[in-house]
């Protein structure tokens, strides 16, 4: 393996780890600074595609742009969809998309800029070709969706595929769909068609063995560290909103259900309420009784027995008896006949 092909490694491995690092630090700071560092890998990349800048070794070419910068962002968006879920990686996919159409429109409008200016040109701002352009732009949108529906496909319970597996397939079949595409919309029926193709696959592969320690070792690290399960979502998740209405209509239902416990407690809670002062009536105030015959007057003014006006105001019942007192006072004769 070449000094070139070894240095490509390298710098594929540096901006793995400050991709995942950026992310790794969404808890803390959130997800816009990862954006950021995405929309700049973006930048860079369509600026040394457009460039050119190309490696040649042993007959076979690398292209920069798509083995270092380009697989990055696959990583990127790999681990945002897996973390963050698809509203996050929509977001990315629209970043990595727009720049890749705006780096271009920004090239002309400089190189037009300094055609009416001066008629030196910018050999510093690479001049765009439509063709690798569009097939870029296309094939960027088609991996990045590719990258979710394989991912979930191959994390169904039934196929039982491990983790490391899992990220490895899905990191080699992206990276290699996006050789198919970008290289036949881009080189297809140039001389360096095939050697464009043989040497982005050849790169392609070894840069997935060497980044799976990465994306494994991450994907890890963070479900333990964070307590982030990997959910297992819909294959068309990152296409439609099924994993987020999904998400939305749980917490819609647990919500009813929290209510409706919520009313019941209140419903029991007004039922005993109400039994309780059933059950318990009090007589509170001053109230008027007649110093001899004992009877009370109540708040219409019409005397009543201390039997009746307690009876009427509370769930009192009485049973007539005689005390110890009354009985010697009224019935002392019986008494004494009985001794």
């Amino acid at each position: 393996m070449g000094n070139e092909v070894i240095i490509l490694i390298f710098q594929a491995m540096v901006m793995y780890f400050l991709v995942l690092w950026t992310h790794s630090m969404r808890h803390r700071f959130g997800l816009v600074y990862f954006y950021a560092l995405i929309g700049g890998l973006t930048a860079i990349m369509s600026w040394v595609t457009d460039a050119g800048v190309v490696i040649q070794v042993a007959g076979i070419t690398f292209m920069v742009g798509s083995t270092v910068f380009y697989t990055s962002l696959l990583l990127g968006v790999f681990v945002v969809y897996v973390f963050d879920g698809p509203r996050a990686a929509r977001t990315v996919i629209f970043i990595v998309v727009g720049i890749s159409i705006l780096m271009p429109l920004l090239a002309v409008v400089l190189h037009f800029q300094n055609s009416i200016i001066s008629n030196t040109p910018l050999a510093f701002v690479p001049s765009p070709s439509l063709r690798i352009n569009t097939a870029s732009v296309v094939a960027t949108l088609l991996d990045l969706i590719f990258i979710a529906i394989v991912w979930e496909y191959l994390g169904k319970p039934v196929l039982k595929i491990r983790l490391w597996l899992r990220a490895f397939l899905t990191l080699l079949g992206v990276m290699w769909l996006d050789v198919i595409l970008f290289a036949t919309g881009a080189f297809a029926g140039t001389p360096d068609y095939l050697s464009i193709m043989q040497g982005t696959l050849i790169s392609r592969l070894i840069i997935s063995v060497f980044a799976l320690p990465f994306l494994y070792g991450y994907l890890d690290w963070q479900s333990k560290k964070k307590g982030i399960q990997i959910e297992n979502r819909p294959v068309l998740a990152i296409l439609k909103q099924i994993a987020e209405i999904e998400i939305e209509l749980a917490d819609a239902q647990h919500e009813i259900e929290r209510r409706k416990k919520a009313e019941k407690e209140l419903e029991m809670a007004v039922h005993d309420l109400q039994k309780a002062l059933t059950e318990v009536k009090t007589l509170q105030g001053i109230l008027p009784i007649c110093s001899y015959c004992k009877k009370i007057r109540d708040d219409h003014g019409y005397w009543q027995k201390v039997e009746e006006y307690i009876h009427d105001r509370s769930e009192a019942e009485f049973s007539h008896s005689i005390c110890p007192e009354c009985a010697k006072k009224y019935y002392s004769s019986y008494s004494k006949g009985d001794e």
